[in-house]
Formats: C-alpha cells, structure tokens, sequence
C-alpha cells in the first residue's frame, strides 16, 4: 500500500500544492484529475524527489520512504526515446544501467514486444514509427525498471483519440498482468473513468482533493454504461465549477 500524507509546495511563495494526502492499495488503479496547470505533474515531481516537499511524508508496504526514487517507474507524457536507438534497445536501458546481463534483458524486452504489439519492430527506429508505438515502447520500457509503483503523468495527451483507447487497454494491463501499484494523473474524464479504480478530482492551484470516487464497476468499462457517464457528467460539473469559483 502506499500512502501520501500532507504534501505542499510553494513557488515563490505561492501555494501549488497544498496538504495533498492520498491511499492506493497494493495492484490497486488510482487517478488524479484536474484542469491543466493544477499541479498534477508537479505533485509527482515531488514524489520522485526532483523537488523538494515542504512538508509531507510517504509510506510503501508501512515503512516511511523519503520519496519514490528508487521504488516507482515514471512515465511521462513525452516518450523520451533515444533517437539513435531501435525500440529494443531504448527499452532495454534500465536493465543496461543495472548491469543485466544482455541475455536476460533481451528475454525480457522480447517478451514485453510480444505482449505490447510491437514484436517485428526490435530494430526500427523511434522516427520510424507512430506515436503509438513509442508510447508502447516507453511502456516496455518502463516495465522493464521491475518497480512495484509505476507514476503515469498522461502518457496518451499526445495520442489521437483511436490510438488512446488502444493504449488504454495496455495501460490496464500494468494492473491485471503485471500487479503494479498505479498512481496516474490524467485531464481526460472518460479515461479516468475507464481505468481507475478510486478517482480523485482536484482543485486548480492551490491544488488540494476536492472529492474521491470509489469505481467498483468491472473491468474492461465502456462508456455507454449509464452509470459511467452520470458519473462523468458529475465530476465535468465539479471540474467547471472549481475553475469559475
């Protein structure tokens, strides 16, 4: 389990993130929403240590962590591929700076491909292939850190919206084949709907958790379930009105 106690940050002495405190279960799907520029990716910035909290304290499986560094994988919105790579070998990075032998991370790597669709692609470079596909290869390539907690910081803006609910699908997969513990911000509402488990819906800055909602509905979702677009039509109300407020 891991727990997030009482986060805040200032900038220049304004508030942007403002005793956030969150809970998400060992393999359990949780998601932050809000409008943009409400601090989403700064709060994970604080997590994984690249800035400092002010206040704020982290707990992984009960024992206090100073940050997520070495314990979450984080993607990011940008796939960061190495242009001068082929989609294997950018995958394979975390493992080449662990010191893996080659042998077993190319199992790996291979094994991720097949999984993620992208088997017959090993060797094309990033410039050579969709949008998609490197997002899929910046998955592999996060699963490839072996982390329990991954961070997703909309890892599908960038995507059309056919190629989205693709990517959907495989983001599913990080819970229900892999067991990662998920914690993802994202500023699409069917999205959230689709794959979180608890949704969070946040404040614009200073950033704080305006309401948490509980999705017990099965899994794989469709968003023609009546009850999913009440609840989409919920928290667009609630989104709408923190920002006029």
């Amino acid at each position: 389990m891991l727990i997030i106690e009482n986060v805040t940050k200032h900038f220049n002495g304004l508030p942007v993130v403002s005793d956030v405190s969150l809970t998400v279960p060992g393999n359990g799907f949780t998601v932050l929403i809000g409008p943009s520029g409400c601090g989403k990716s700064t709060l994970f910035d604080l997590l994984m240590g690249v800035l400092p909290m002010e206040t704020g304290r982290i707990q992984w499986c009960r024992k206090a962590v100073p940050d997520l560094n070495r314990l979450a994988a984080y993607m990011q919105q940008s796939d960061l591929l190495l242009p001068w790579l082929g989609l294997a070998d950018n995958a394979r990075l975390p493992a080449d700076i662990a010191g893996e032998p080659i042998k077993e991370s190319g199992r790996r790597v291979q094994d991720l491909f097949d999984r993620l669709g992208l088997a017959g692609f090993e060797n094309h470079l990033p410039s050579t292939v969709s949008g998609g596909m490197r997002q899929r290869c910046a998955l592999a390539r996060t699963l490839m850190f072996g982390r329990d907690i991954v961070l997703l910081d909309e890892p599908l803006s960038a995507l059309d919206a056919i190629t989205r609910r693709s990517l959907q699908k495989m983001l599913g997969l990080l819970q229900t084949d892999f067991n990662k513990t998920i914690l993802m911000v994202t500023h699409d509402i069917e999205e959230a709907l689709l794959l979180a488990d608890e949704l969070l819906v946040l404040t614009p800055p200073p950033m704080q958790i305006a309401a948490r909602m509980g999705l017990e509905h099965p899994k794989p979702r469709r968003m023609e379930d009546l009850d999913l677009l009440a609840i989409k039509n919920r928290v667009l109300a609630m989104l709408q009105e923190k920002r006029s407020s």
